[in-house]
């Protein structure tokens, strides 16, 4: 095996000579189960037999299989890189929100850079979406989606990278006017970055806005013309309209001491200023790091991000108005 490095991007991993890349975290991976594990019963299921790509479904298992559920489809962080839906961080997060907000929740395994750079993720992230909206009428593939997935209250969300993709998901669904229309997006911690601080409390330290900017420039996307201003990663401080973003409502969710925090903020008042015309709420913690809920999902600000994360997928209704009878 060849033990020659010629890159290392760390903490993500390394690529050696014969172009073996070794990830150096997010790699363990949990199984699915159909036992009902914290209230909640999980299966993979292929999506791309081209690229031999699945999504993780979450069920509730007290669901009455008399009523539909409100649909998340979530994207997962790691820096287009690392993690996947079947990682502890992903399946343990995700079954949470699926028990809290009983709702039917659809973890996309996406190809990952440096083997498969942007704009793989991207491709990846929108065909398991059109595989999804493919059961709106209920005759899908999947089962579980024909029979509990609601689809007049469909959410994306995604952390970091994932909520980067979430954004530009939900613009494509505007542009491809996707139906039914999208309810709702979670923006949580944007991974959002451009050569040029977005403004005077940005980051400034030229040394970590260029190890940033590597990251993108030379694994996750070595093909992005304008480089870290390619308008998919620089979303805040490019030019692009976010005025047909195709969902009705957005919750944007920063930590103080994130370094993408600015980036949050000016996506959030970028979009309110769009003429967009949706609702738009921003959650603060200010004491909080980058997806510090996935780091240490007890504690008291995790819990609280919790909270509001189901309520703006039920409404504050604990999701009992969001079923619809099924007889």
């Amino acid at each position: 095996m060849e033990t020659e490095i010629v890159s290392e991007f760390l903490p993500f991993g390394r690529i050696y000579k014969d172009g073996r890349v070794e990830r150096l975290t997010g790699t363990e991976i949990i199984p699915p189960s159909l036992d009902a594990t914290n209230d909640v019963v999980s299966k993979d299921v292929v999506y791309s037999t081209e690229h031999n790509l699945s999504v993780r479904l979450f069920l509730p298992h007290n669901n009455n299989n008399n009523k539909k559920l409100p649909l998340l489809i979530y994207i997962h962080g790691g820096a287009w890189i690392i993690e996947s839906p079947f990682s502890p961080l992903y399946h343990n997060h995700v079954a949470e929100l699926a028990k809290s907000a009983n709702c039917l929740a659809v973890s996309v395994q996406y190809r990952r850079a440096p083997e498969h750079p942007i704009p793989a993720a991207y491709e990846d992230s929108w065909s398991a979406i059109e595989w999804i909206f493919s059961h709106a009428g209920g005759s899908g593939p999947e089962e579980w989606i024909n029979e509990h997935a609601y689809f007049e209250r469909v959410f994306i969300g995604g952390d970091s990278a994932g909520a980067n993709m979430s954004h530009h998901m939900a613009m494509r669904a505007g542009r491809e006017k996707l139906e039914p229309r999208i309810k709702g997006v979670v923006i949580i911690h944007p991974a959002f970055w451009g050569t040029d601080p977005v403004d005077e409390l940005d980051v400034q330290d030229a040394e970590t806005r260029r190890g940033i900017a590597q990251v993108w420039e030379e694994i996750a996307s070595p093909n992005s013309v304008n480089g870290t201003d390619d308008p998919l990663f620089n979303v805040v401080g490019s030019g692009s309209d976010f005025s047909g973003l195709g969902c009705e409502k957005v919750l944007v969710a920063v930590a103080g001491k994130d370094v993408f925090v600015r980036q949050g903020l000016g996506y959030a008042e970028k979009l309110k200023k769009s003429g967009w015309g949706g609702d738009v709420e921003v959650v603060v913690e200010e004491e909080e790091g980058h997806v510090f809920h996935l780091q240490n999902p007890d504690s008291e600000s995790a819990l609280r991000f919790l909270d509001r994360f189901v309520e703006f997928i039920t409404d504050g209704s604990n999701g009992d108005d969001d079923f619809v009878n099924v007889l």
